[in-house]
């Protein structure tokens, strides 16, 4: 090998590493990014408990990472081409850290997390107040109903959450857009979709190792290592636990600024992928066009911004796909933001064991179904008129079944004086000032407090008190109060701290519900990438990055900031579920509902649309009988080329 061949190879091989190296460093910011983010929706509920909010601030909460996103999108999307893009990269990755580390920040300068009990955790026998006794008396009662749930905030800590989260959103902005325009500028175009498949990958982990993280630290009291949990009187599915969600956030900090570290040391521009530096200086000459041709583009975006803007606004097919994506983001964002509310109080588990099912039901077939479709499209070569036909009707299928999870339903948790008589009969609708029986009106019990305890019979009351117990045994939640006058059964009339939990029966239901979240996820994700697939080919080339933002601005603006804070159930220890069923599941189906009708219009223009690269299987047959009428005009009778018309045959074929 000469020293040029060696030089060459050399080069290649640097150049190769390089755009592996960069690769390997974008997909890890894939990955912190999605973390963090997937790990602050499964801590809203913790959020909500630790500073006594309202769920509507809750959402505005969620919200605010889409607000600092949209600060820097414009500068990003017109000048950051311009700019060192992997140093702008390794920035925005310092400034996630930064806002995790300060939303994590309250816990720290606030004092301990005081839950609402009027259980002593060391009370004894002569100082049980919380107990059956006579001259006490409170007259409030508790309230159930979403609507009535209003809190009023204890604290203002909650602002650093918020500001946190808005920090977050400001340096999660460069990383997609430059990232995969510095690859799309230095890798050969063979090779990107490949690159891109690995960092849709990345996106696809990281919120795998959140939900984890997130079941992991819900199942951890708040003030660990600062209270004794042994005196605890709650457990994790009690919906006064919080859980340890400040250990998380400083964890995604940490993640973030490691994965800003390797874009610092990342050169402004690389060699093209594939280019060769010739001794003759040919290369030069093709990057240096390369890098002319770039900077022309850059130059021209802010002179072609109000025509590309016209001819978008003007394109149906794109603006109907807005539409439609706003009210199918509206929908989804309400469901998944309070999914691990609605399965606490509609099946009774716990925080933890809510968002661990979420993780192991729906993320992987999410996964199967985006790489099913794709192999599918390649294989048979489906075009995307034929997939958005098919994704249209799988789509309605699975909006069909949706309307199962109506029958998917459990009871009430049987809580005397609220859900159910003191005698055990259960009221389908909310019972009105029955918080006061015979059995404890005696008692002087105070009415607006929420200690439930769950009696042998089955059947769970307010407070211990309510409950008519005289006498209460252990500390912590080993507690046992016995003498209860309102428990009527063959035991020994005692009861334990918490709710009764739900019967088998209601269990069976989760498990159907949880099948149909499989389903429901499965068919998203195939109808997901046809769709994306229509927006890219239904506008112009020199339009697509524009019209990509566009897209994405409106989605934020109109369904990722303002969804979580209308939608918000408020902010109860317990729900009339069939309300809260209501709320949560009738406002996602009629915004679903409303969406088939611009997705049907869409369907109708796409019949008249022309594709680029793609034609019908009628004109592919065509086209083939042409070329094979062609190749036999160019051969001898011994079936080879004509050499004279050699040249006619390349441009023919």
């Amino acid at each position: 090998m000469g020293e040029t061949e060696k030089r060459v190879a050399t080069h290649e091989v640097r150049c190769f590493s390089k755009i592996k190296m960069f690769l390997l460093a974008l997909t890890w910011a894939y990955v912190s990014k999605s973390l963090s983010g997937i790990y602050m929706n499964t801590m809203l509920t913790q959020i909500e408990r630790q500073f006594d909010i309202p769920t509507s601030i809750v959402g505005f909460i969620n919200g605010s990472f889409e607000i600092g996103n949209l600060l820097l999108i414009i500068f990003v999307s017109y000048f950051g081409t311009k700019l060192h893009r992997p140093i702008m990269i390794g920035v925005g990755c310092v400034i996630m850290g930064l806002g995790c580390f300060l939303m994590s920040l309250p816990h720290f300068l606030m004092g301990r997390y005081e839950y609402e009990t009027t259980i002593s955790p060391t009370s004894n026998l002569s100082s049980n107040s919380f107990l059956c006794m006579e001259n006490r008396s409170q007259t409030l009662k508790p309230t159930q109903d979403p609507a009535e749930c209003i809190k009023e905030m204890k604290s203002l800590m909650w602002i650093y959450v918020l500001v946190g989260n808005i920090i977050r959103g400001i340096g999660e902005t460069p990383i997609m857009p430059l990232g995969i325009s510095y690859i799309e500028d230095f890798a050969k175009s063979e090779n990107s979709p490949l690159y891109i498949g690995i960092l849709e990958t990345g996106k696809v982990f990281g919120p795998i190792v959140g939900l984890l993280l997130g079941s992991f630290c819900a199942s951890i009291y708040v003030d660990t290592g600062s209270v004794n949990t042994d005196d605890l009187t709650i457990t994790p599915t009690d919906t006064r636990w919080v859980g340890a969600w400040w250990i998380g956030f400083l964890i995604c900090a940490g993640v973030n600024i490691l994965s800003s570290i390797p874009f610092f040391f990342f050169p402004k521009t690389l060699p093209k992928e594939g280019l060769q530096d010739d001794v003759d200086g040919t290369n030069n000459d093709k990057e240096e066009k390369h890098r002319e041709k770039a900077k022309e583009e850059n130059r021209g975006i802010t002179k072609d911004f109000l025509p590309f803007m016209k001819s978008l606004s003007c394109n149906p097919i794109y603006m109907l796909l807005i539409l439609t994506s706003v009210l199918q983001i509206n929908a989804f964002i309400n469901m998944f933001t309070f999914l691990p509310k609605y399965l606490e109080q509609q099946y009774g588990k716990s925080t933890a064991e809510v968002v661990l099912l979420i993780g192991v039901y729906n993320l992987p077939p999410i996964c199967i179904g985006y790489l099913l479709i794709g192999f599918i499209m390649k294989k048979f070569k489906i075009t995307v008129k034929k997939a958005a036909y098919m994704a249209f009707c799988l789509s309605l299928f699975e909006y069909l079944l949706y309307f199962l999870h109506f029958m998917i339903t459990c009871d009430n948790f049987p809580v005397a004086g609220l859900t159910a008589s003191y005698e055990g009969v259960h009221h389908p609708l909310y019972v009105e000032n029955k918080v006061l029986a015979d059995c404890n009106r005696g008692c002087s019990c105070s009415t607006n407090s929420w200690d439930p305890v769950c009696g042998d019979n089955g059947l769970a009351y307010m407070s211990a008190c309510l409950a008519g117990c005289k006498k209460s045994v252990g500390t912590g939640t080993n507690m046992v109060f016995q003498n209860c006058s309102c428990i009527r059964s063959s035991g020994n009339s005692s009861a334990v701290l918490g709710l009764c939990k739900k019967g088998p029966e209601c269990a069976n239901k989760l498990q159907y519900f949880l099948i149909m979240s499989v389903i429901g996820s499965f068919i998203y994700s195939i109808t997901a990438i046809p769709g994306y697939m229509v927006l890219l080919r239904c506008i112009k080339p020199e339009e697509k990055s524009l019209g990509i933002g566009l897209h994405a601005f409106c989605t934020r603006v109109f369904a990722g900031i303002r969804a979580p804070i209308y939608f918000g159930p408020g902010a109860c220890r317990m729900y009339n579920i069939n309300n809260f069923r209501r709320i949560y599941l009738v406002l996602p189906a009629a915004l679903r509902g409303s969406s088939y009708l611009p997705a049907l219009f869409i369907l109708i223009l796409m019949r008249k649309f022309q594709f680029p690269g793609e034609i019908d299987s009628s004109e592919t047959e065509l086209a083939e009988m042409k070329i094979t009428v062609k190749k036999s005009e160019c051969t001898d009778v011994h079936g080879s080329p004509q050499v004279e018309n050699d040249g006619e045959l390349k441009t023919r074929l």
